[in-house]
């Protein structure tokens, strides 16, 4: 079975209230800690990878994202999916060959650009266009902005997944959805959904959030946050 395939497969036929819980490494050296701890699979987000290479969320140059992600997939022997953003202006072709010459099983597509929804239509067109170019050879988790850049509105979200869905992809995201709408998206998307969960222990649990409908849990940057603040922690011990 290739790495593309086990990732796949970790999504399917998941019991409710065992989701699968992705960690979100922004170096190698995190890989391996959450490797060695036991997960099957990661997941690299794209604004801890920025705060790692110094860059603001948003602003990492496409090649320092691939190469950073390469680095990690190069440290273990689990399969990693990466975080593109909205794919850096990339035509799909592109990004699918950056994506396999990293050594990523797969990847999150956003589908706003600073801040701004873009047409469903056009995102839909685009994720069929990167779907035909993988040719089974990646994992494509389709990013539903609607609750942190748009009105908030559940169906809306629904028919933005719907389209996402009817163009082939493998997942969707509706990034910073309530735990209380879950219930809701659940019944009106079909396939897997991935929602974020808080690292610190706030809010629902990774079990609690599979019960309500996840199918699979990310921590967007909340990992490399907790670990900035417990160096700061550290270096204001040794100051």
């Amino acid at each position: 079975m290739s790495k593309v395939e086990e990732f796949r497969a970790l999504h399917l036929k998941r019991a409710q209230g065992d989701p699968l819980v992705l960690p979100g490494p922004w170096d190698a050296a995190g890989a391996r800690v959450f490797v060695e701890a036991g997960f099957r699979a990661l997941a690299t987000p794209s604004a801890g990878v920025a705060a790692s290479l110094g860059y603001d969320d948003g602003s990492t140059p496409a090649d320092e994202m691939f190469a950073a992600v390469a680095r990690i997939t190069r440290a273990v022997d689990v399969p990693v999916s990466a975080d593109i953003e909205s794919g850096y202006g990339l035509a799909p072709k592109e990004l699918v060959e950056r994506l396999l010459e990293a050594g990523a099983v797969g990847c999150n597509l956003e589908d706003s650009v600073g801040g701004v929804l873009k047409d469903p239509q056009e995102q839909a067109e685009f994720l069929a266009e990167f779907r035909e170019a993988a040719a089974g050879r990646l994992f494509l988790n389709a990013r539903v902005d609607v609750f942190v850049h748009g009105d908030k509105d559940p169906e809306r979200a629904i028919e933005r997944a719907a389209a996402y869905v009817a163009a082939g992809a493998d997942c969707v995201y509706p990034i910073l959805a309530p735990a209380d709408v879950l219930p809701l998206l659940r019944a009106g998307i079909q396939g897997p959904i991935n929602i974020n969960a808080r690292p610190d222990g706030e809010g629902p649990s990774c079990a609690e959030l599979g019960g309500l409908g996840a199918t699979r849990i990310t921590f967007a940057s909340g990992l490399q946050r907790m670990a900035t603040a417990a160096l700061r922690e550290i270096a204001d011990r040794l100051a």
